[in-house]
């Protein structure tokens, strides 16, 4: 079944979507984006999106939405890396994925495009995440205070919680489990590779 071509302003609408789901746009801005005068307009083809299948949208908030892929699935295929070494300098996602996950695009709130899977491993994001969940993260390099991270520290891909240090200048990589202590990021080498947005968890007996 061929996917149903979208008219210009679909398209660039579904474009502007996709650039700002961490800061969504109101119908107004939108408007204003895409050079119509009314946000009837907007909400018209918003409304024809969502028909489509392109958009899912949450009916009690205006700027509560998903960008879903292909329609005729509704399911994006997300690479899967395993938490190994990565050498001085490296990156997590320099390498091949070990597998490509099929998600359903409705539990994947962010770009497919920007979207990871890591599996954790131990328990040191217990009570949260537990060894063999799927976490999955959008790819970013930067973080704010609090935020759940996959990171590299040291060649060692981990899954902390960030916190920036002003006083001391660095970054604080915390585990959720209060057994194991909390402990500076290197200088350097250290990098985020994204921020956990999702976890999807093993089944537990």
């Amino acid at each position: 079944m061929a996917e149903i071509k979208l008219s210009p302003l679909q398209g660039k609408i579904l474009k502007l979507l996709s650039r700002h789901l961490e800061e969504p746009l109101s119908y107004r801005e939108l408007a204003h984006e895409i050079g119509v005068a009314s946000t009837n307009t907007v909400s018209y083809h918003l409304r024809q999106l969502e028909r489509l299948g392109r958009l899912k949208r949450d009916p009690a908030d205006p700027r509560g939405y998903h960008v879903l892929g292909a329609p005729e699935t509704g399911v994006a295929y997300l690479n899967l890396y395993g938490l190994a070494r990565c050498g001085p300098h490296g990156s997590l996602l320099d390498g091949s994925p070990v597998d490509r996950i099929p998600v359903a695009a409705r539990l994947i709130p962010c770009s497919a495009a920007d979207a990871f899977l890591v599996q954790a491993k131990g328990d040191s994001m217990q009570e949260r995440i537990y060894d063999g969940d799927l976490v999955l993260a959008r790819r970013q390099n930067t973080a704010e205070n609090g935020d759940l991270v996959v990171c590299v520290n040291r060649g060692e891909a981990l899954i902390k919680k960030f916190k920036q240090d002003q006083d001391a200048g660095g970054v604080i990589l915390i585990s959720l489990n209060s057994k194991y202590e909390p402990f500076f990021a290197s200088r350097e080498d250290f990098r985020i590779e994204g921020v956990v947005k999702a976890i999807i968890s093993r089944a537990v007996n």
